[in-house]
């Protein structure tokens, strides 16, 4: 059995570390990826959603602090507070309400309070010129918010109100979102890691085998099969490998079979012949008549050498796809012609030449293949026919077919043969072929040269007795393509 070499063996590993480490660096690409926009956007989305709740609950509690003041002619400390007392929001952090001047008259600050001096504050500016004001941030694990409007009395800018808001509450639900998506995070880190792990290492396990497979092989173990399991597409390719390998080693078989048989059939005359030289070389006074039988027979046997080799060549031309192109050929007239060559040997048998040919059966082929096939079968058949029997051919249309049917009445083929009738060098009575001139190979000729023309030839026994062969070709229209 083929091995592979060690320089082969290191390679295997080297080659699954490659790949493992391809696999490995594109998911934790994609995991990186993935965790990047996990712990973005929805941070970025929920602090956004965090900042308009806040826009939305300071603006409508400092709208409710402005109404609140709104009927006011001018602010001074003393009505403000009166007014702030049944509006103001406990949840605020700091409360300010300034005259139009910026100065401060309420502040719910109790320790270091403002009022009497001036809130220089952004908002608060921002308000005294006639805007709402808003603005939030959050650091340091707290929201600050802070939101500021103008008072308005009969459309003249009396004042300010201004609020601001310490919120930890709502920021340590923040905290609590980003520490639950974190933790996500590292757990679908694991387990993505862990089932890439998996799957790179089965993945580059059936690449490995299969890489293997074909090492073995390339090396020649043709009956070496790939063992990749499952469904996926490289099991798929390790079926179609198997496949292959199967065909290889059929073809294997078929070459070395082919070799030994071909091999046996050249030493045969090979043998006779060197048998029959010596005889001469060695028979000291051999008379005339001898050596002229002797050399008759070295000369048949050259014949037969010469047959089998040109059918070789011919089966080597067939298996290479060598073939001529093909032109729109007549089967009835090149028919006729194998039938004057065959009357005389069919005469010295007394055998009866039968043919029933119907005309312009076109096929595409060349003359020379046609004569090969059509000579073989009949001379195959009256080969094989009994002294005094019959021979009939027929050639018909049968639809978009040119259909030829060679009959004998001989022994027939016994039925384990049948399969096997258009075997290279297989003989169903290897005594009787030899005898007749046959090389084993002409039936093997006519089947290869059909399918080559996309035909088919088969070969049955009749129940009268005898064998007929059948062969099938797609008949063309004269002058023109197929039907």
């Amino acid at each position: 059995m083929a091995t592979i070499s060690r320089a082969e063996e290191k390679e295997r590993p080297r080659v699954r570390g490659s790949l493992q480490i391809k696999f490995g660096l594109s998911y934790i690409l994609l995991i990186a990826a993935v965790l990047v926009l996990l712990n973005t956007y929805p941070l970025i989305v929920s602090e956004d959603l965090a900042f308009r709740s806040k826009a939305t609950a300071m603006e409508n509690s400092v709208s409710v602090m402005v109404s609140a003041l709104a009927n006011l002619e001018s602010l001074t400390e003393e009505n403000v507070s009166a007014a702030m007392t049944l509006v103001a929001a406990a949840d605020m952090s700091r409360i300010l309400v300034t005259d139009a001047a910026g100065k401060v008259l309420y502040d719910t600050r109790e320790s270091d309070g403002a009022v009497g001096d001036y809130a220089l504050y952004t908002e608060v500016v921002q308000a005294l010129s006639g805007n709402d004001a808003f603005t939030s941030s959050y650091r340091n694990g707290a929201f600050r918010s802070r939101a500021a409007a103008p008072v308005l009395y009969q459309n003249r800018i009396i004042g300010a109100v201004y609020a601001y808001e310490y919120d930890v509450g709502q920021a340590a639900l923040l905290r609590g979102f980003q520490s639950n998506i974190r933790n996500l995070s590292i757990i679908v880190t694991a387990m993505v890691l862990v089932v890439s792990f998996i799957m790179s290492r089965a993945l580059t396990g059936k690449i490995s085998e299969l890489l293997s497979a074909i090492r073995q092989v390339r090396a020649g173990a043709y009956s070496h099969r790939a063992a990749v399991r499952g469904h996926d597409e490289i099991a798929q390719i390790g079926d179609e490998f198997n496949r292959l390998t199967d065909r290889l080693q059929t073809t294997e078989d078929v070459r070395r079979r082919f070799v030994s048989d071909a091999s046996h059939e050249l030493k045969t005359p090979l043998a006779a012949i060197r048998l029959l030289t010596d005889s001469i070389l060695q028979t000291e006074n051999i008379d005339p008549a001898t050596t002229r039988e002797f050399v008759a027979d070295i000369g048949r046997e050259a014949d037969r050498l010469s047959r089998i080799s040109e059918d070789l060549l011919r089966l080597t031309r067939l298996d290479g796809g060598a073939v001529p192109m093909p032109s729109e050929v007549d089967v009835a007239p090149v028919l006729e012609q194998v039938l004057r060559m065959m009357e005389l040997v069919a005469e010295e048998r007394g055998i009866a030449l039968h043919c029933d040919a119907a005309e312009h059966c076109r096929v595409l082929a060349t003359k020379d293949e046609l004569h090969q096939v059509l000579y073989n079968l009949v001379d195959n058949a009256v080969k094989y026919s009994h002294d005094g029997g019959q021979v009939r051919v027929s050639l018909r249309r049968e639809g978009r077919q040119a259909v030829l049917t060679v009959a004998d009445d001989g022994v027939g083929i016994p039925e384990e043969d049948l399969p096997r009738i258009f075997q290279r060098f297989y003989r169903v009575d290897k005594a009787r072929s030899r005898a007749a001139g046959g090389t084993g190979l002409g039936l093997s000729i006519v089947q290869d040269t059909v399918k080559n023309r996309g035909g088919s030839v088969e070969a049955a026994n009749r129940p009268q007795g005898g064998a007929v062969f059948t062969v099938h070709w797609p008949r063309v229209e004269e002058g023109g393509g197929g039907e």
